[in-house]
């Protein structure tokens, strides 16, 4: 398959992004506020305008310059391709969520991108610390559900993510979502899990290669990570987790949630224990999942209102 193109006018974003990250980083973003999407919603000069004023036109001028030339030059010496918001190939799950990248930055292969359909599409999260119990549980799941035929998104942080992701290889298909370049592997210690998924998986971002990540990105990212999958599975997660943010969003984009049970007395069980507590479904294994986003379940059955 040939992989797609996007115009320049979607790559400028990308790449305006990229310019404005130190000042995006500056900026008082509440990843747990009310609209946690309010400034990735802005056009471009309103965005270069609110975090950068003394700096907003330069970069927007320079953004302006660059061509379809310059953008091809950028995304084929990175061995990267791009698809824009209005192409059919990209995920339509992602298409319909508030303050979606106009374009996605990618590595690897192209047709995974039509792979990602609302029963086809599972993101397993949960903590960098994980306990060996969330690493066994997040590899078997990440095994079963990509034998299964689903493709697995993770970020490919460490911990949970990680585990998820080496559990989908081992079976399937698996979706890593950066909040960095796409040909950075982050953190850098996982290069040869970022080479594994380049070559037999598929790498995004919405920020062009060579950026690093910032703060600010992580969040950014766990918007994709929810918006392009069916379900969100979280395995183990402290009370204030980041993966808790990749639930909320699930929740706000009408997602399936699910949560695996952990013991009471762990601290790296208790933001899964309060998600089960407020409606969640529960994860015991694949099967639960697969009868969740196959239909198996009524959307009413073990889910809260926002997570149906």
């Amino acid at each position: 398959m040939t992989n797609p193109t996007a115009c320049p006018d979607c790559l400028r974003r990308s790449w305006l992004l990229s310019l404005a990250a130190p000042y995006i980083e500056r900026t008082q973003i509440s990843p747990r506020g009310p609209d946690r999407l309010a400034l990735l919603r802005l056009a471009n000069e309103d965005l270069a305008i609110a975090v950068a004023p003394r700096h907003a036109q330069s970069m927007l001028a320079q953004v302006g310059a660059m061509g379809a030339d310059h953008f091809a030059e950028k995304l084929s010496a990175a061995r990267c391709w791009a698809v824009r918001r209005h192409d059919e190939r990209y995920p339509r799950t992602l298409r319909v969520i508030g303050a979606a990248p106009s374009a996605l930055i990618a590595r690897g292969d192209s047709a995974l991108l039509t792979d990602i359909a609302w029963a086809q599409s599972v993101s397993i999260v949960g903590s960098r610390r994980g306990t060996s119990y969330g690493r066994e549980v997040a590899r078997s799941l990440g095994n079963e559900l990509a034998a299964a035929g689903t493709t697995v998104i993770s970020g490919m942080a460490f911990g949970i993510d990680a585990c998820a992701h080496r559990g989908a290889i081992e079976a399937g298909r698996t979706v890593a979502v950066l909040g960095c370049g796409p040909d950075i592997a982050y953190p850098a210690s996982h290069r040869s899990l970022w080479r594994r998924i380049t070559e037999s998986g598929l790498v995004i971002s919405e920020l062009p290669p060579g950026t690093k990540a910032w703060r600010w990105t992580f969040p950014a990212r766990n918007r994709i990570i929810a918006g392009i999958s069916a379900m969100t599975v979280v395995v183990e997660a402290a009370k204030r987790s980041g993966s808790l943010v990749t639930a909320d969003f699930a929740a706000d984009f009408g997602r399936r949630l699910g949560a695996v049970p952990g013991p009471v007395t762990s601290r790296n069980s208790a933001g899964v224990n309060d998600l089960l507590a407020g409606g969640a479904r529960v994860v015991r294994e694949a099967r639960d999942v697969l009868g969740a986003i196959s239909g198996g379940e009524s959307s009413e059955e073990g889910t809260s209102p926002t997570a149906a």
